[in-house]
């Protein structure tokens, strides 16, 4: 676990944020990927990269968002690391003095957790879905370690911390006036995924539930059968007229995320039950035509991996 003393970080931090610049990163100014943009009256986020991490990217590939209400902010996800975290924060304070009382992970994933330390140290509580926890305990000390080697000297500071608090199906949070809803639709993308729903402005940050611009992965725990069951019983009736944030790529609407998230999780499903019946193997699985989703980030990397997991999770169902 990456440890430095008080000094070496604070000689780091005063370093000129123009250091951060990189041909890849559409905000030269910050080590955040990009400017974070108002979605709606109390809420903001900073869209990430769609690639995988990256030195370049800074660690910034998925959604970080917050809400601002009349006595607090929420933060939704810790970010991939410490300074990735303080580089959030100080957009937040450019916007609002108004101190960060919750940071809230969405699921067990690096760039959802690494950057609890920073927050915990601004006062925050920090809080998960229970079953996240059981991400953080296998993954989270080789994700830490995965992120200092592609990071280098922006993984400074970043560390593993615990959870504050966590829930199960739903809890509302209270930012003075204005409440915020953290909301478990069940089985997803992965382990203790979580939704963030601000209903004074009709927002919801979905996060890993819904995907739009990159290709959703699909991990060896991930249960597709299950996350149609999710979408089409408990998300799809909550978010049909939302304004949607995904865990990846712009804010849309959801008929979008519908189309790439649900829409691609039947086709992979469909496409495998064609081949189990035909005797297919798993390495026809690989080669299974994607192309209606060729067009989106990571497809080169996940499309076949993605095929051949459906396809031995569909031999046994």
């Amino acid at each position: 676990m990456l440890k430095i003393t008080g000094m070496l970080l604070s000689t780091f931090l005063l370093l000129p944020i123009t250091s951060f610049a990189s041909p890849e990163d559409n905000y030269p100014e910050s080590l955040l990927y990009s400017q974070p943009k108002k979605v709606a009256k109390n809420v903001w986020t900073s869209i990430g990269a769609t690639q995988y991490y990256s030195y370049e990217n800074g660690g910034h590939n998925n959604n970080l968002s917050f809400v601002i209400g009349t006595d607090s902010i929420l933060v939704v996800n810790g970010g991939s690391s410490y300074l990735l975290a303080k580089a959030l924060h100080d957009e937040i304070k450019k916007i609002s003095a108004l101190p960060v009382k919750y940071v809230v992970d969405e699921n067990g994933q690096s760039h959802a957790i690494l950057g609890n330390g920073y927050w915990k140290e601004q006062g925050a509580k920090i809080i998960a879905h229970v079953d996240a926890l059981e991400e953080v305990s296998e993954q989270g000390l080789e994700g830490l370690e995965n992120l200092q080697t592609i990071l280098k000297e922006r993984a400074e500071g970043t560390e593993l911390i615990a959870v504050d608090e966590t829930f199960t199906d739903q809890l509302t949070l209270d930012l003075g006036g204005l409440k915020v809803e953290l909301i478990h639709f069940g089985p997803a993308h992965s382990v203790g995924d979580i939704s963030v729903f601000v209903p004074a402005n009709n927002v919801l940050i979905a996060g890993d539930m819904a995907f739009q611009q990159r290709l959703l992965p699909i991990f060896p725990d991930t249960d597709t059968a299950e996350w149609l069951e999710t979408w089409n019983n408990a998300f799809a009736p909550f978010a049909e007229d939302k304004i949607i944030i995904p865990g990846h790529g712009d804010v849309t609407d959801f008929k979008t995320v519908d189309q790439w998230t649900r829409g691609y999780l039947a086709y992979i499903r469909a496409k495998v039950a064609e081949l189990l019946e035909n005797d297919g193997s798993l390495e026809d699985a690989y080669l299974i035509d994607q192309s209606p989703y060729a067009h989106l980030e990571t497809f080169d990397q996940l499309a076949a991996k993605n095929a051949g997991r459906v396809f031995e999770a569909m031999e046994f169902e």
